[in-house]
């Protein structure tokens, strides 16, 4: 077991780590982009920058740190490259998930080398067979972003018959167990290499699998602090914080691109003197840092309870789950707003925020960014209603 707590670095630290690679990614997003996947070289920096210990067990060598320490990462590296800050975001909340299965899995998976990484596909497009000793999976599992440089496999979602009824589980899958098929060819995020993954048959012992919605004292009581946070809570919180540095890498590009741009509008000039463009900005800049007050505030007072040993309380856990969803459309709406004020020059595929723009849109369609769906059943729970059977949040009807 290897113990690193020694070195491990403040928040301030890490998260200057990641500001101070922003004009690096953004030098190469084109690249990744046309690559469709993010270059070793860029992960092993973030290896080295520590981002992907942010989350890990300090029984293996993690930081085990609070969940906005890494929501902050984001945030930054974001700015810089969606698709590198995507891959960081996938591969650096699952040391999370390790940390609520079986000691036995993290032994497995870190015990000769505390770095392996691991991906992810939690849509049941697989099939799942409950055996002796645990499940067997078939079938093909569709965008697992990162998967290239995942050497501890992957965690895929599947639904198995258990008691009677049907529960959605998640299970550690080995690399041997798999094939990568390269189908990842989209409007947006295209550098993330979300890849299809092909499970031919593997069996995945019982201790490696748990239920992914699962939260209460049978399940979260005994483990550490950080681990007393739900599962879902802190993965959909670190989707949204990637998008929130995606809109404000789109108002960085912005603020350049207009600085020298001269208006066609001779009664105006400089376009920093249009009150139309002035004004874009602004809105867009006041959606954007709602929506990041929001995910840090929202992580802040879930983590004053893990902090203290205690669960989440599901009113807590429901009103943060839900609001934070709005992020997608809420910073897809502010990108759209300054894009329609580049004109012409904003749809060139030499201009970056063209890229920005497209990423941003494929963000917000992930399913962490259902404000639909999920504002109903907010505002249902706020006036009384009974939880629905099929819910996120660990609770029964």
């Amino acid at each position: 077991m290897l113990d690193r707590s020694s070195c491990t670095p403040t928040e301030t630290e890490i998260v200057a780590r990641a500001t101070a690679m922003i004009p690096w990614l953004r030098e190469q997003a084109e690249a990744v982009e046309k690559a469709r996947m993010v270059p070793a070289a860029t992960i092993q920096a973030f290896q080295d920058a520590g981002f992907f210990r942010i989350l890990q067990p300090r029984r293996w060598g993690g930081y085990e740190m609070s969940p906005n320490v890494l929501n902050r990462v984001l945030m930054e590296l974001a700015r810089g490259c969606p698709s590198s800050a995507w891959n960081v975001m996938v591969l650096g909340v699952h040391p999370f998930e390790v940390g609520l299965l079986d000691p036995r899995c993290g032994d497995e998976l870190w015990g000769e080398d505390p770095t392996r990484l691991v991906s992810s596909s939690y849509a049941p497009f697989g099939t799942v067979t409950a055996v002796e000793g645990g499940y067997v999976l078939k079938g093909e599992w569709l965008t697992s972003s990162g998967c290239d440089h995942a050497e501890g496999g992957a965690f895929l979602g599947g639904r198995v018959m258990e008691n009677g009824e049907q529960v959605f589980r998640s299970f550690w899958v080995q690399k041997s167990d798999f094939e990568i098929v390269d189908d990842w060819f989209v409007v947006g995020l295209a550098g993330t290499g979300s890849k299809k993954l092909v499970v031919r048959e593997a069996f995945v012992p019982a201790y490696r699998s748990h239920v992914i919605a699962a939260y209460g004292e049978e399940t979260h009581g005994h483990v550490e602090n950080l681990y007393k946070m739900p599962f879902f809570y802190v993965f959909y919180a670190a989707v949204s914080s990637v998008i929130v540095g995606m809109a404000r890498g789109m108002a960085d590009l912005y603020i350049e691109h207009m600085r020298p741009r001269q208006n066609l509008n001779q009664a105006v000039g400089a376009a920093v003197n249009d009150p139309f463009i002035k004004a874009r900005l602004g809105e867009a800049t006041a959606k954007i840092l709602g929506a990041e007050t929001r995910i840090l505030h929202n992580t802040d007072e879930a983590w004053s309870y893990a902090e203290r040993g205690e669960l989440v309380p599901i009113d807590v856990r429901v009103r943060h789950f839900a609001t934070n969803q709005f992020t997608g459309g809420e910073c897809f709406e502010a990108a759209h707003m300054i894009f329609k004020k580049t004109s012409t020059r904003g749809v060139w595929l030499n201009n970056p925020m063209q890229r920005q723009l497209r990423d941003i849109l494929v963000g917000a369609n992930h399913i962490t960014q259902n404000q639909d769906n999920i504002g109903d059943l907010l505002g249902g729970q706020m006036l009384g209603n009974p939880m629905p059977a099929a819910n996120p949040f660990g609770v029964r009807a």
